[in-house]
């Protein structure tokens, strides 16, 4: 069976194995303290020319968004999210399990228009009810999105401009940031990300490490005693090198880079194959996740030879599945799937 199911289906890339046991005997500090956890958050600020960021590692998207939104927001305060957002959809309450709602909008592909949020906020403070309501505290997006699509710079800047004209945070999710920034359509580097958003995070368990996301935050914004509200929510690991480890070693030689671009490249090829196989595409994505429209017929035949996800119904008849690439596929998986096909 071949696998196209998603991004973190093996284990970590090479590299990051072997620091592991290079490094397994050494006796280390706790807690993101050790000297790894150090040199993978300097390298992190250089890559973000950002010398002012704070830089913590946390285990997961969902602890990290968790973590991020219910230590920013006041207690009256909600999250703003597109409809298909992954904390609205597939984060199974987390956000609200934390006492924050998720402040649902519309969405084009993914992505959160800049005017409609800007009508959201202006219509939100319009109604003499607003303060029955919960306010809205936080912007969040995701990069790539669900859909596997992009923000433009220019879309990320004016969406910037009306979370500070509302004095409200901009958060970025970047489970998938490697594959965004390195895909042919993006128009943003880090130092972008950085410069634009107050928050964001750096991706690894869906870019070659074996688990770990690095919360960047940019504006000496990072909320008091951030460490002790980790630990409080159950989501300090003791043995912190493990994360510093893994991204000491993403930020080494640019390999974080360097195996999102291969991913890339393979999404890239894996394209031409629907496409020369008449495979009909739900939408046009740049980045490793592909959304093909299978009649079900089809769907229920080549699931017995390759892996895919689930994405939605279509209709009666057809279903949208998603193919992702990441850094470990091969070209020999993509034989493997035109073979099925």
């Amino acid at each position: 069976m071949i696998s196209f199911e998603n991004d973190y289906t093996t284990g970590a890339h090479p590299q990051i194995l072997k620091r592991l046991v290079e490094t397994n005997f050494e006796c280390l500090s706790g807690y993101g303290t050790d000297k790894y956890c150090e040199s993978a958050r300097n390298k992190i600020k250089i890559a973000c020319d950002c010398e002012k960021a704070d830089v913590e590692f946390l285990t997961g998207g969902t602890q990290t968004n968790a973590m991020i939104i219910s230590t920013m927001l006041q207690d009256h305060e909600g999250v703003i999210a597109a409809e298909t957002g992954h904390v609205s959809v597939h984060e199974a309450g987390a956000i609200e399990y934390t006492g924050h709602k998720v402040l649902e909008i519309p969405h084009k592909n993914g992505k959160i228009p800049p005017h409609i949020l800007d009508n959201y906020l202006a219509n939100f403070y319009a109604d003499d009810n607003h303060e029955h309501m919960v306010f809205p505290g936080m912007v969040y997006l995701s990069h790539p999105t669900e859909y596997g699509t992009l923000y433009t710079k220019k879309e990320l800047e004016e969406i910037a401009a009306i979370c500070h004209t509302y004095r409200i945070p901009l958060y970025l999710d970047g489970a998938r940031l490697g594959y965004g920034l390195m895909s042919n359509a993006s128009d943003m580097a880090l130092k972008d990300i950085a410069r634009i958003c107050d928050v964001f995070y750096i991706g690894g368990t869906k870019v070659g490490a074996l688990c770990g996301e690095a919360v960047v935050f940019t504006k000496e914004n990072k909320p008091k005693h951030f460490m002790t509200s980790i630990k409080k929510r159950g989501a300090l690991l003791a043995k912190g090198r493990l994360l510093g480890i893994q991204f000491d070693t993403l930020f080494t030689d640019d390999l974080y880079f360097r195996i999102s671009r291969h991913a890339i490249d393979m999404a890239e090829s894996m394209k031409k194959i629907f496409v020369d196989h008449k495979y009909p595409f739900y939408l046009e994505s740049s980045t490793n996740q592909q959304f093909i429209i299978l009649d079900n017929m089809q769907m229920d035949k080549l699931k017995q030879q390759i892996a895919f996800s689930f994405w939605e119904k279509l209709d009666d008849t057809h279903t949208v599945v998603r193919f992702a690439t990441s850094w470990s596929t091969t070209e020999e998986d993509l034989d493997a799937l035109k073979a099925a096909l």
